[in-house]
């Protein structure tokens, strides 16, 4: 498995190139949180994610995930509804990365999987049953902490 790689011109942490992914929990009126499987032929595929993407340059991290969670899964979200969370900060062997996550609970349309994935809507505290990348693991007890069980 190999992981994403990081931009040429990206800060760097300890020698690595630091690479920004901004996640999402997206949490639906029962309480269970959308995560999202890599597609094969991608860099840690057959792993469950939080979805979201790299921020590009000049972009902050809620134009990132709207327009992310647009591309990726259909749905529409506004600002507002994102709220900070948490984040990951995790060194892989070509780059760090660092992963806010924020928490929404409102957006317009239903998640699709628009790039090959596959979605599973899942109560926190079974969240660890499902193969994570190791930057995402981190993230579920702060979930579990706001959402309970």
């Amino acid at each position: 498995m190999t992981a994403p790689s990081a931009p040429a011109d990206a800060v760097e942490l300890d020698g690595l190139p630091v690479l920004i992914v901004i996640a999402c929990a997206l949490v639906d009126a029962d309480g269970r949180v959308l995560i999202a499987q890599r597609p094969s032929g991608k860099a840690l595929a057959g792993l469950w994610e939080f979805p979201g993407g790299k921020l590009k340059a000049g972009e902050g991290p809620e134009v990132c995930l709207i327009r992310e969670l647009g591309e990726e899964l259909g749905i529409v979200i506004e600002a507002p509804c994102l709220a900070p969370l948490t984040f990951a900060s995790f060194a892989y062997q070509t780059f760090h990365l660092l992963m806010p996550l924020f928490i929404c609970r409102k957006w317009t349309g239903f998640a699709t999987p628009l790039e090959g994935q596959r979605l599973a809507w899942v109560r926190p505290s079974k969240l660890r049953e499902y193969a994570m990348p190791p930057a995402d693991a981190p993230l579920i007890p702060a979930l579990i902490d706001v959402l309970g069980p």
